[in-house]
């Protein structure tokens, strides 16, 4: 069993940046992979960027390089850093972990970018 809890959203100018947080319920390195995805309005949940527990990162290609994962393995929680943030990434954003063959998901934070 992994709970995850999504914050750190919000309404930010065009340019910005936000640090999104996935507190999770145990150590995140028993945790395969720790995961960020985003559903904008009207559309399907995407992937944004993964952090595996060997440290490896991988991203999603429209975040060009704006976009950090990171973590904090004393805290349990894994960070999205969004820099230079465009109306487009507006979205609800999500954490995903699998532990032990199975999924979870964090309940969402909004965020919006907007002038």
């Amino acid at each position: 069993q992994v709970q995850l809890v999504d914050s750190g959203g919000g309404l930010v100018q065009p340019g910005g940046s936000l640090r999104l947080s996935c507190a999770a319920s145990r150590s995140i390195f028993s945790i395969s992979v720790m995961e960020w995805f985003r559903q904008a309005p009207g559309k399907q949940r995407e992937w944004v960027a993964s952090m595996f527990n060997s440290g490896t990162t991988r991203y999603k290609d429209f975040v060009s390089g704006r976009f950090t994962i990171s973590r904090d393995n004393a805290k349990n929680t894994v960070y999205l850093q969004m820099n230079s943030l465009k109306p487009e990434d507006t979205a609800v954003y999500y954490c995903k972990a699998n532990y032990q063959g199975s999924v979870y998901w964090g309940q969402g934070t909004q965020v919006t970018v907007s002038s």
